[in-house]
């Protein structure tokens, strides 16, 4: 997709109709959104995965919009083109339609999204949220805030009547107003089937091929996030190992003196003072 205006809801909702295969990331400060953008990404998603990759936590279910939005300023500063997209985090539009309005905006006015994502089969909070002008990305299958109720993350969608259930809740977030379904971990025989039904365009994650879309954690792709590798993340690099390594070669060459070198250490201090335009070069 063309970036040189920046991508829009329009543009992603026509993704379809165009044939493009949509490139969606995950991003959580300044120097991930840059980095992300540059390299293509039509979609940066500040996902609730925060809560487990950034803050530490087992799971999503502990992540509150307050930091959510935290990190939705900062990968705002970091972008220029690619659509921005804030995950609503468990809780804060479980409530209501209208609790779930009250936070999308602030998602919208404080932290400068274009759009946010909910899980689950919610057409009344993406219908309300449709309402509000908030665009609403839905997201369906393996929904990590609905852990509890299935007994771990386990793969969705495999027998008739869970099929039935997907396949009726995709239609039903569409007719509520979503432009774009993320359909997470469920038969790539079954995502191929939702996304032929749908108009709007399907992003998945352990769906298969046959999506309109994929979308990766920036720290799984990374090689950044070593304690769990699902069977869809593809590794694309291991900078968590390389990372490791430079920390490592840092603190031996720190015990054995070899650093700080002497082309790294500053001379004595100059008694003249600088000159305009020098001020910078001292550091240098």
């Amino acid at each position: 997709m063309r970036q040189d205006r920046g991508v829009t809801v329009p543009l992603v909702r026509c993704a379809p109709e165009r044939n493009e295969k949509l490139v969606v990331l995950t991003a959580y400060d300044f120097h991930q959104a840059r980095q992300v953008e540059a390299a293509g990404a039509d979609i940066v998603l500040v996902g609730d995965s925060l809560a487990m990759v950034v803050l530490g936590h087992p799971d999503t279910l502990s992540v509150t919009v307050d930091e959510m939005l935290h990190h939705v300023k900062a990968v705002r500063r970091g972008l220029s083109r690619s659509l921005l997209v804030a995950d609503m985090p468990f809780g804060s539009f479980h409530l209501s339609p209208e609790q779930a309005v009250a936070n999308a905006l602030r998602f919208v006015k404080e932290g400068g999204a274009q759009a946010v994502k909910i899980e689950g089969a919610r057409p009344e909070v993406v219908a309300a949220l449709v309402g509000a002008e908030i665009p609403v990305m839905a997201h369906l299958g393996l929904t990590p805030q609905s852990l509890h109720r299935f007994g771990g993350f386990k793969v969705q969608g495999r027998d008739d009547a869970s099929r039935a259930a997907l396949l009726e809740a995709a239609a039903a977030v569409e007719d509520a107003g979503a432009f774009s379904l993320v359909l997470e971990c469920i038969p790539a025989d079954l995502a191929a089937e939702v996304s032929e039904r749908l108009s709007i365009p399907t992003i998945g994650i352990g769906a298969g091929p046959h999506c309109d879309g994929q979308v990766l954690v920036y720290h799984d792709l990374l090689g950044l996030e070593e304690r769990i590798a699902p069977r869809f993340v593809r590794r694309y690099a291991q900078l968590g190992l390389t990372a490791r390594e430079a920390l490592e070669a840092f603190a031996a060459d720190v015990r054995a003196g070899r650093f700080p070198a002497q082309d790294e250490s500053y001379g004595p201090v100059k008694t003249e003072p600088a000159a305009a335009g020098e001020v910078g070069r001292l550091y240098g």
